[in-house]
Formats: C-alpha cells, sequence, structure tokens
C-alpha cells in the first residue's frame, strides 16, 4: 500500500524570492504545484490590498500553481492585545484564503512578556483562540496552528489542550519538526506524534539541531523526520508537505533560504519520501 501514498509538495515562497514570479519557478523546478503564501513583493499576506491579491492570483494562475495554506502571523504578538485585534487581522487573511482559492490559514497561539509564566496566559490564549475558530468556523476555513517557539502552544502538551479546548472542527494542528526540537522536545516523534496525531492535518518540513537549535534540512537533525513521515505513510496521511527550509536567515517574523538552499531543502525531503515509498508531487 505505501507505493500508492502520495502527498502534496508545497513550500513558503517567500523564502525563495520576494517575486512570486521567482518563487513559482523554483517551487516547479522542484516538482511542486502548490505554493503557501506568507508574503509576495516584500508585503505580508495579511497586509496585501485587493488588487494585488488579484496580481498574485493571477500570477499563479497562470503557472497553475494551487495555493496549500495563508501563511498569515496571526497569533504571532502578545496575548496582552485585544481579543478584536487579531480577530480582525485574521479577517484579512480570511479574504487572502478566498481571493488565491485556499481552505487553510496557518496562525499561533501568542507570545508573552518575559517574565510571564505561561500558565498564567493559558486563560487569555483559549478565549482568543476560541474567538479565532469562531471566525473560521464563519467564514469555513480551517485555522492550522503550527507549534512555533515560545508561543504558548510550542511543546506538544500545550498543542494538545489548545485543540482540546477550543474544540472545532476549524482548528487543527501543524506539525513542525525543528520547532519543536528548538523549544528542547528531546525526540518529536516519540514524545509528540501519538499525542497529536488525532488533530494533525498539515506537515511543514524543517529539521533541526538539538545541540545548537541550528535548522537543518530534513533528515539531517534530531527532528525524528524519517520516524515522523513513515508514521504518516501508514496512518494513511495524504495532505501536505510544505518546505519551510529557514536555512541562511532567520528572524522573529519567518526566515530566508534563497533559491539554492531551497532546493537543498527539497532534495533532502524527496529522499526520504523516496526512501519510504510516498510519492511527493
Amino acid at each position: 500500500m505505501s507505493d500508492m501514498t502520495a502527498w502534496t509538495l508545497s513550500g513558503f515562497g517567500d523564502e525563495i524570492d520576494a517575486d512570486p514570479i521567482v518563487q513559482a519557478a523554483v517551487l516547479q523546478a522542484l516538482g511542486a504545484r502548490h505554493i503557501e503564501v506568507r508574503s509576495a513583493w516584500g508585503v505580508n499576506v495579511v497586509d496585501l490590498d485587493q488588487a494585488q491579491l488579484e496580481r498574485l492570483r493571477q500570477v499563479l494562475t497562470e503557472r497553475s500553481m494551487g495555493v496549500s495554506a495563508i501563511a498569515s502571523p496571526i497569533g504571532k504578538v502578545d496575548v496582552s492585545l485585544p481579543v478584536e485585534h487579531e480577530v480582525e487581522r485574521l479577517g484579512r487573511a480570511i479574504a487572502a484564503a478566498r481571493a488565491l482559492g485556499s481552505r487553510y490559514i496557518r496562525l499561533f497561539s501568542f507570545y508573552r512578556g518575559e517574565s510571564v509564566p505561561v500558565e498564567s496566559i493559558r486563560d487569555d490564549v483559549m478565549v482568543r483562540m476560541r474567538a479565532l475558530a469562531d471566525a473560521a468556523e464563519a467564514a469555513d476555513v480551517v485555522l492550522l496552528h503550527e507549534n512555533e517557539k515560545d508561543i504558548y502552544g510550542d511543546t506538544p502538551e500545550r498543542c494538545l489542550d489548545i485543540v482540546e479546548t477550543v474544540g472545532s472542527d476549524h482548528l487543527r494542528l501543524a506539525w513542525d519538526s525543528a520547532n519543536f526540537v528548538q523549544v528542547g522536545v528531546e525526540r518529536p516523534f516519540d514524545d509528540g506524534y501519538g499525542l497529536l496525531r488525532p488533530h494533525l492535518e498539515y506537515l511543514q518540513v524543517k529539521d533541526a539541531l538539538r545541540a545548537t537549535g541550528e535548522v537543518t534540512p530534513a533528515g539531517e537533525g534530531d527532528g525524528q523526520l524519517l520516524e515522523t513521515l513513515t508514521a504518516l505513510r501508514d496512518d494513511g496521511y495524504t495532505g501536505f508537505a510544505s518546505l519551510e527550509p529557514h536555512l541562511t536567515d532567520v528572524n522573529a517574523l519567518g526566515g530566508f533560504s534563497g533559491p539554492e538552499a531551497f532546493g537543498r531543502a527539497g532534495r533532502a525531503l524527496r529522499r526520504l519520501t523516496d526512501q519510504i515509498g510516498v510519492k511527493l508531487g
């Protein structure tokens, strides 16, 4: 059965170049027919106006590229901001999802002040995630919570806490092995996969070294990528595998790789999927 499994390759276009035409060309050279949209022309996806969204849609449509997800920055703000702040921004991410023909919107579960204990923000986080899920339900989009470093949901247990507490079909999980490694989850697959698999909807692909936190191509770090991909294959996963290489420059809003390093990341993933008999396209 495993040789029949097929996953859909995608990637964060703005890690390649600011220009969506270059983004699409590099992804297509790697065999992808989808793109994850975080920014275009240096403008974040929630800040693109209607004319820019239409121009981006045309660029992608002309190249037969689908959009796997809107990689929004929603929830990458301090939890002390009012609930409405991110609900309003989510409205803009939903508009982008509609314009670009995607049902998925990535988001996060809030930062906190430096000396603020994580447990103390739980209730505020849940109120905000519930409000965001309500908006997603009304718009019929699916929110994908990414286990980003230093947000409330950065460990498997707290990711589970969020999806179970909110309890919405419109709030699911994106899995990022590298981020788990970087927050001290020793063995992401062993420690987190079983807990989170029932809620796992989307795969973001990068790896990291435990000793330094340095991001690596898939399979070259301590993120147990091979075990994770093999288990997904055996579970019947048929969704997206989205490259987010972060290989040359990382900042608070994302990372950058450039075409060459992005290609290296794509080939590393394909080596793993070839090894386990998963078709990537």
